[in-house]
């Protein structure tokens, strides 16, 4: 295996030195990038002589560069391997910034990544961190949860890197042949809200991040599957390999839904409004100083779960997802029979899991319900890919 390390700056840094020295004992090849930050905790020359290799520190190095020496490191790796990952070099990665040697070759490199992070507790936690991770796990890039414990600052929490013998498998795995189960099999999923305009400036949505819905494209992609993603509003980046449609009501989805068919799996993730506005005002509605405003007259959208239930071009597999405030399971059971459904997610959404990255889910079929453990979204979705997968066996 050759990896290409990346070593950010933070006193986790030190570790990265017996990361290397556990993949040359291997038989792997270690080429080190050191960031300017990360110079002040390792040194180039004991990167150098455990790696036996030469250790790249600036995107200004006339030789090299001469040579597009920046390209070439990113291509010639099998894995890239950002560790310790900084909540600052995670930022810039989501962002797509490339100021130095270690940016610029995360964004030419058309290999896999793996980011291994270490930050103080409440930097882990913060919302900026967290939309980051949610926006490069979305991309494919595979992060590491990091360990919880004591840190150097003297704080306990999440936030350790984990230990070299984790990274390694978590290289190992990287580079094992990937299973790709739904190879052939079309998979059609709907993320994020529906938009219903009342006048030119209003609307009625939904709270939906979308998050869910676009980690199950990810997912579905990296099984091997044919994904088609109909998208409301959201400003998430497209996983890769998915082909987007970008809709806003419900009733644009559901004319893209039906143009997407037919495929082997469809699954429904997005939270479609329930009702729109009759009719929408061309102009943007204004008080009148009576205290009283003309009343908004609704009318039911369409039910996109229940129509692919009952269409002839159903698919094999048809997955809907139930958010609700209480009664979370018998609410599920209710819609898996009226639906036409096969399966029914429901979570529970009195919280933040609308807006936040993690999840809790229950799997509601006829056989019985399963519940799966609150975990990163992301999780989730490889969690349900996986049994997509097995009912297709």
């Amino acid at each position: 295996m050759r990896i290409l390390l990346i070593i950010g700056g933070g006193i986790a840094a030190y570790k990265a030195s017996e990361l290397v020295r556990l993949i040359r004992r291997e038989g792997g090849s270690v080429t080190c990038v050191l960031t300017e930050a990360g110079a002040h905790f390792v040194t180039p020359l004991t990167l150098a002589a455990l790696s036996e290799n030469a250790v790249h520190t600036t995107l200004w190095d006339l030789k090299n560069e001469v040579e597009m020496g920046h390209i070439q490191l990113s291509r010639e790796a099998d894995l890239v391997v950002v560790c310790p990952a900084t909540a600052d070099l995670m930022a810039r990665m989501a962002a797509g910034i490339a100021n130095d040697l270690a940016t610029t070759l995360l964004l030419a490199t058309d290999k896999p990544v793996l980011a291994a992070p270490a930050m103080n507790v409440r930097m882990w936690q913060h919302a900026a961190t967290q939309a980051n991770l949610a926006t490069l796990r979305a991309r494919g890039i595979t992060v590491m949860d990091p360990d919880e414990g004591v840190m150097a600052c003297g704080e306990f929490g999440p936030g350790r890197l984990p230990e070299p013998e984790a990274i390694l498998a978590a290289i190992r795995a990287q580079l094992a042949p990937l299973p790709r189960p739904l190879t052939g099999r079309h998979v059609l999923i709907t993320a994020g809200p529906t938009h219903e305009p009342i006048d030119p400036v209003r609307y009625i949505a939904n709270r939906s991040s979308g998050r869910q819905g676009f980690a199950l494209a990810a997912a579905a992609a990296q099984a091997g599957a044919r994904v088609t993603l109909v998208a409301g509003p959201v400003s998430l980046p497209t996983p890769a390999g998915v082909d987007r449609i970008d809709v806003e009501t419900a009733r644009e989805m559901a004319a893209a839904v039906e143009a997407a068919l037919p495929c082997d799996v469809a699954i429904m993730v997005a939270a479609v409004a329930d009702w729109r506005a009759a009719e929408a005002a061309g102009q943007k509605r204004k008080k009148d100083g009576s205290g009283q405003i003309a009343p908004l007259q609704l009318v039911e959208n369409p039910d996109i779960l229940a129509g692919l239930g009952a269409s002839a071009a159903r698919p094999r597999l048809l997955i809907g997802f139930a958010a609700e405030t209480e009664q979370v399971i018998p609410h599920a059971k209710a819609k898996l029979a009226r639906k036409g459904a096969d399966w029914i997610i429901a979570n529970d959404v009195s919280g933040d899991v609308m807006g936040g990255t993690a999840n809790t889910v229950h799997i509601v079929s006829a056989s019985g319900v399963e519940s799966l453990p609150r975990m990163d979204k992301a999780d989730v979705a490889h969690a349900i890919m996986t049994k997509v997968a097995d009912a297709f066996r």
